[in-house]
C-alpha cells in the first residue's frame, strides 16, 4: 500500500475555478437560475451539465433528455474506462464505455441515438425496473418518472453501452461565499490533495471534474458532496480513516489508473449516499471497509474492475471489528470478482468479529469472476480467525451474470492472503433472494471444519428462475433441497433450511443485542441499527429524535437528528413468536 500524499489543510473558504473569478460570478448566477434548466413548474424540472473542454468524451451515444413539454436539452457524454480478464492470459483489456447525468423532477423523457449504426436490439438494465423502450432504427426512447441509475445495451454490449445517471435536482447547494466550504465550480480543477478539516464541506458542482483526492483524516463532521466529478486520481478518491460523522453524497468517481473509490477505515457514523463508481484500475474495488462501524452505503451505482463493496476487519495499518454495516437500495456490477465480499481480512494475533450487517434492496447485474475460490455474487470468507455473524440479506435480484456463483458462504484459510482459518459464520438471514438466468454455476456453502464451521443460515422465498427453493417443495425423496438451486453443502454446514414464503423463519422470539446508548451531533448524518438474533422479521423505534426514522424492514435508523437533546428510544425486533424490546438513550450534541 502506498503512503497517504501530503494533502495541505483548507482552514478557511476557499473558492476554486478553473476559469477564474468571472466564471465564478456566471456560474452563482447560473446556479440560481441554470441556463441549462427548462423553463418548468417545481413538479417538472431538468437541469443539464456539459462536459468541461479538455475532458475524453464518448461518441458511440448521442443523449438528449427533455420534461413532458420541455425543449429537448443534449447532455454530455463522459468516456469511462473498463475491464475485463482474460482468464487464458491473466491480462486486463480495457474497453471505452458512455456515463452521462443529468437532474429532474416530474417526468423525464430520454432519447439515445447508436452512432455505430442500427438497434437491433436494447435493453434498459436493472431490468427489476421494466424500462421498455422504443426502437426507431439508430435510436431509442424511454421515460422515466423518478431518479434512476440504469444502464442501456445496445446489440448486446456489455462494455460499449451507456451508463446514464437520472439524479433528483438539489434543493440544497450551498454558497460559495460561506466561510465553511471549499467549492468547485464547473470545469476542470487540478493540483494537490485536499485534507477536509472538521466541520467544513467540500462541493463538486455539477459540470465540475476534480482530479485532486479529497481525504478525511481523523476529522468529524465533514462532507464531501455535489454532482460533479473526481476524475482520474492516484490510490484512492476521497478516503475516510479515524473520523466520525463524515457524509460523501452525489458524486461521481472514475477513471482512476490505480486503486479504489475509497477505503472507510477505523471510523465511525459515516453516510454514502448517492454515489457513482466506474474502474478499470488493478485493485480498482469501489469502497472498502475495514475496521469500522456504522455505515450506510445508500442508493450507489458501482461498476467495478475488482470488489465493488468488501467488508474487512484488519489489514494493514488498521485495527479492530466491524459492525452495524448497512449497504441498500443500490446497483451494483463487478467486472472483476465480487459485487459484495466479507471477511477475508482480520486479525490472526488478535480475533475480529464482523456482525450486525444488513444488505437489502439491491439489483446486481453482473458478476464475472475466474478464480472458483473467490466466486459470489454475494460472498462471506472469513479467514484470518475472522468470525461473520448475524447477516441480513434480503430483497436482492440478480440478473444473468456472466461468470461465477449466486453465493459463496465459506470459512477460509488461503495462504496467499490468510494467516490462519476463519472462525465461522453464524445466523445468516437471506430473504427474497432472486436470481434469473442461466450461467451461475454451483454455489458454495462449505465450513472449513467441525470447529470453523457454517451455522444457522435460514433462506426464505429464494427464487431461481422463478422457482422458490423450499424444503418442502415438491422434489424426488433423494435429491437434496441444495440440489435444486444447485448448491454444494459440506457436512460442516448445520441448521441450514429453506423456507417459503409463508413459513416462519423462527419460532421463538427474537433477542435484541443493539447498542443501549448512542452519541451523535445535530445536522450530521447518522446510523443506528436494531440488531437482533432470532431471525426478525419486522422493526420499530419510538421516541427517536426528530430526523431519524427507521426501516421496518431492516432495523436500520437514519437521518439526521435535527436538535440536541437526550432522547429516551425504545426499540423492538418482532417475528411471528414474539416480540423484543429495548429501552436505548440517544444523546445528540
Amino acid at each position: 500500500m502506498l503512503e497517504n500524499p501530503p494533502y495541505p489543510s483548507l482552514s478557511r473558504r476557499t473558492v476554486l475555478q478553473a476559469t477564474g473569478a468571472a466564471a465564478v460570478a456566471g456560474y452563482l448566477a447560473t446556479a440560481a437560475n441554470p441556463a441549462s434548466a427548462q423553463e418548468a413548474s417545481a413538479e417538472n424540472s431538468l437541469v443539464t451539465y456539459p462536459v468541461p473542454e479538455g475532458v475524453e468524451q464518448n461518441d458511440s451515444f448521442n443523449v438528449r433528455v427533455r420534461t413532458s413539454k420541455g425543449e429537448w436539452q443534449p447532455l454530455g457524454v463522459y468516456n469511462t474506462h473498463l475491464k475485463m480478464i482474460d482468464a487464458n492470459t491473466g491480462a486486463g483489456p480495457l474497453h471505452d464505455s458512455a456515463v452521462a447525468y443529468f437532474d429532474f423532477t416530474g417526468t423525464a423523457e430520454v432519447q439515445v441515438t447508436y452512432t455505430k449504426g442500427a438497434i437491433e436490439n436494447a435493453r434498459i438494465r436493472p431490468l427489476s425496473h421494466e424500462i421498455e423502450p422504443t426502437v426507431d432504427d439508430d435510436s431509442l426512447k424511454f421515460t422515466i418518472s423518478e431518479p434512476r441509475k440504469l444502464v442501456i445495451e445496445v446489440n448486446d454490449e456489455v462494455y460499449d453501452c451507456l451508463h446514464l445517471i437520472a439524479n433528483p435536482i438539489e434543493t440544497d447547494a450551498p454558497s460559495a461565499d460561506d466561510p465553511s466550504v471549499v467549492y468547485f465550480g464547473p470545469g476542470v480543477h487540478t493540483g494537490e490533495g485536499i485534507a477536509v478539516a472538521s466541520g467544513q464541506t467540500v462541493y463538486i458542482a455539477g459540470g465540475a471534474v476534480v482530479k485532486r483526492n479529497i481525504r478525511f483524516n481523523g476529522v468529524e463532521n465533514a462532507t464531501l458532496r455535489g454532482r460533479g466529478m473526481i476524475y482520474g486520481v492516484e490510490w484512492g478518491a476521497a478516503p475516510v480513516e479515524s473520523s466520525k460523522n463524515i457524509l460523501i453524497d452525489g458524486i461521481t468517481i472514475m477513471n482512476n489508473p490505480t486503486g479504489n473509490a475509497f477505503n472507510i477505515a477505523e471510523s465511525q457514523q459515516v453516510t454514502v449516499r448517492n454515489l457513482n463508481y466506474f474502474s478499470s484500475a488493478r485493485w480498482g474495488d469501489g469502497i472498502d471497509i475495514f475496521s469500522s462501524s456504522d455505515v450506510l452505503i445508500d442508493g450507489a451505482f458501482m461498476r467495478s474492475s475488482d470488489d465493488c463493496i468488501a467488508v474487512y476487519a484488519h489489514r494493514w495499518e488498521y485495527y479492530g471489528d466491524v459492525r452495524n454495516i448497512t449497504i441498500q437500495n443500490s446497483v451494483l456490477w463487478a467486472d472483476v470478482a465480487h459485487p459484495i465480499n466479507i471477511g477475508t481480512h482480520g486479525n490472526s494475533d488478535e480475533p475480529e468479529v464482523l456482525e450486525n450487517i444488513t444488505i437489502s434492496n439491491l439489483d446486481i447485474l453482473d458478476h464475472r469472476e475466474p478464480q472458483l475460490d473467490y466466486q459470489g455474487c454475494i460472498a462471506l470468507n472469513p479467514g484470518d480467525s475472522n468470525l461473520v455473524r448475524n447477516v441480513r440479506i434480503q430483497d436482492i435480484r440478480i440478473e444473468d451474470f456472466r461468470w461465477g456463483q449466486i453465493i459463496h458462504f465459506r470459512v477460509t484459510y488461503n495462504p496467499t492472503y490468510n494467516t490462519s482459518i476463519g472462525r465461522g459464520i453464524e445466523s445468516v438471514f437471506v430473504k427474497n433472494l432472486s436470481y434469473d438466468g442461466n450461467n451461475a454455476s454451483t454455489a458454495m456453502m462449505l465450513g472449513y471444519d467441525a470447529e470453523h464451521a457454517v451455522k444457522d443460515v435460514v433462506f426464505q422465498n429464494f427464487t431461481v428462475n422463478g422457482k422458490v427453493i423450499s424444503d418442502t417443495a415438491g422434489k424426488p425423496r433423494w435429491y437434496k433441497t441444495t440440489d435444486m438451486v444447485p448448491m454444494h453443502v459440506n457436512e460442516h454446514v448445520t441448521g441450514l433450511r429453506f423456507l417459503d414464503s409463508t413459513t416462519a423463519p423462527s419460532d421463538t422470539a427474537p433477542t435484541l443485542v443493539a447498542a443501549e446508548t448512542m452519541e451523535t451531533t445535530a445536522g450530521a448524518p447518522t446510523i443506528y441499527t436494531i440488531s437482533a438474533t432470532g431471525f426478525p422479521e419486522t422493526f420499530a423505534a419510538s421516541g427517536l429524535p426528530e430526523g431519524l426514522a427507521v426501516d421496518a424492514a431492516t432495523g436500520v435508523v437514519a437521518g439526521a437528528p435535527a436538535k440536541a437533546g437526550t432522547y429516551d428510544v425504545v426499540v423492538s425486533a418482532a417475528n411471528a413468536s414474539g416480540i423484543a424490546e429495548q429501552a436505548v438513550q440517544i444523546t445528540v450534541q
